[in-house]
Parts: structure tokens; C-alpha cells; sequence
């Protein structure tokens, strides 16, 4: 199976939701989702001052590309921080977070198997 088709549609027919969890002020929009696989296209927000150090370092068995929307995350591991416009394109097994968001942000997030 794969994700649904769509025609073009307005985002905000679609609510956030807070993704269950350790760390709260994490929300999720998914805009398409492959329901054998779970694999996702989606937004996410840090609501400001989120923390993403409860979850640890992430590693995916899914290809994943984030693109910073607007806002802010400051890499934990990395310390250094990334802004609005700038891109990620994460194969699987990658590591990557913690993070912290000062400010706020919201990604576009698309994921993907190589299957």
C-alpha cells in the first residue's frame, strides 16, 4: 500500500496534535500517511521552549527530508542552530537531536522507505 492521492488542498483542513510522549509542546499535521508502514509526510511544531532531551538521539529505519518553516531548533548534540529555509535530508540509521526550540518552529517533514 502507499499514501492516499490528494488534489490540492488548505493545510488547516488539517489539526495539529500532540505527538504522546515524554516531552510535551511537540504537534504533529499529517498530510498523507501510508498505513501499512506508517511512514508519514508531515508538519511538526515546537511550541517555544521545547525540549526534545527526554527523546534522546533519533535514528530512523526511513529516509526522512525536513525543511525549516519558520522559527528555530538549536541541535543539542551538535550545538548549533538552524533556521528558517534551511534543509535536512536524513538517510536511515543517521542520527540526529536532541533539540531545543527557544522560540518556537514548524517543519515540513516528508518520510520515505526504500522499499
Amino acid at each position: 500500500m502507499s499514501k492516499s492521492e490528494f488534489e490540492f488542498f488548505a493545510v488547516e483542513q488539517v489539526g495539529w496534535v500532540p505527538i504522546p510522549g515524554k516531552v510535551p509542546g511537540l504537534y504533529e499535521r499529517i498530510l498523507a500517511r501510508d498505513p501499512e508502514t506508517g511512514i508519514a509526510t508531515r508538519m511538526l511544531r515546537f511550541m517555544p521552549g521545547t525540549d526534545t532531551s527526554a527523546n534522546g538521539t533519533l535514528v530512523h529505519d526511513f529516509w526522512e527530508e525536513v525543511y525549516i518553516l519558520e522559527g528555530d531548533l538549536h541541535d543539542l548534540a551538535l550545538n548549533q542552530t538552524f533556521g528558517a529555509g534551511m534543509y535536512a535530508c536524513r538517510p536511515p540509521g543517521m542520527r540526529h537531536g536532541p533539540w531545543k526550540s527557544e522560540k518556537g518552529c514548524t517543519t515540513f517533514e516528508v518520510r520515505y522507505s526504500d522499499d
